[in-house]
């Protein structure tokens, strides 16, 4: 984050989900669910200017909303109500992050303008005020403030800090797809029987800082919905196992499928065996450490 008084420059980092196990329906219509969620080096450029009044957001993907559409716009909007700020700010967002890829592109957006606006409207919020105020946005928000490594359980927004898993190479690959996650979680039906692999297990690699157990210990509910709906994500998971990758997965309700390696050289190795068609978007990047409150 750069920044004088009136000006802030941040970056708004993706997340991939590790781990994503649903647990149920709760009677707020949402899914209860337990996930370790870790954000990467791939993000957005989110820039803050004061101006005298109003909001204004700018954005450089033109099929992207630049008013109450946009989670980013309604973040600010959200604080300017709550708090009573008369000053205006102008939101100049450069996109990176692919959009509807299950990476968390706006929930990180809207993330990095509550704490930046936090700064810029001095209103001095507590992390666990901040928190709070992400909830209401969505259920990834709350994360995307601070990033790292974290269990999050409830609807996604009660979090648990993790040791940081950061470090490690990814190849993220975004097939041309539409998938909603509303249609992908009122798909869903939870399995019988014993699971092979739970959230337990993960956390417990992720603490011994094990990272091949992590990598043979991803796992994703959401999967037994989309894969079958999309061959798209089985072919290149399959591909990126057969390259070499330790461990393979697709993030959140999809369509965008990670690869861990041990470092960002090796994952830059891997995408250059891997030929996944001109139609996939391919990213290199690394975990990276939570963020200071």
């Amino acid at each position: 984050m750069t920044d004088d008084e009136s000006r802030l420059i941040l970056k708004a980092h993706a997340k991939i989900n590790l781990g994503l196990e649903v647990l149920g329906k709760r009677p707020d219509g949402y899914h209860e669910v337990a996930m370790i969620m870790q954000s990467v080096s791939l993000h957005d450029t989110v820039i803050l200017s004061l101006q005298e009044a109003d909001i204004t957001l700018i954005c450089d993907r033109p099929e992207l909303p630049c008013d109450n559409g946009n989670l980013a716009f309604r973040a600010a909007d959200l604080l300017r109500r709550e708090f009573g700020v008369a000053r205006g700010v102008r939101i100049e967002l450069t996109k990176r992050i692919p959009l509807a890829a299950g990476l968390a592109g706006g929930s990180t957006d809207a993330a990095a303008v509550l704490k930046g606006l936090s700064r810029l409207w001095r209103l001095a919020l507590s992390p666990a005020e901040l928190e709070q105020l992400a909830a209401r946005l969505g259920s990834d928000v709350p994360f995307c403030l601070w990033g790292g490594t974290s269990l999050a359980t409830g609807r996604g927004e009660v979090l648990t800090p993790l040791p940081d898993f950061d470090g490690h190479g990814v190849v993220l690959a975004n097939p041309p797809l539409q998938v909603s996650t509303a249609w992908v979680y009122g798909n869903y039906r939870r399995p019988t029987g014993d699971r092979r692999r739970d959230i337990h297990v993960l956390r417990r690699s992720i603490e011994q800082q094990d990272f091949l157990a992590v990598a043979d210990t991803l796992f994703n509910d959401l999967e037994t919905v989309t894969v079958p709906a999309y061959p798209q994500v089985a072919d290149i998971k399959a591909q990126l196992l057969q390259a070499g990758a330790a461990g393979v997965l697709m993030s959140g309700s999809g369509p965008t499928v990670f690869a861990l390696t041990p470092d960002s050289g090796a994952a830059a190795e891997l995408a250059g065996r891997t030929a996944l068609g001109a139609d996939v978007a391919v990213f290199i990047a690394e975990t990276v450490a939570r963020e200071e409150m």
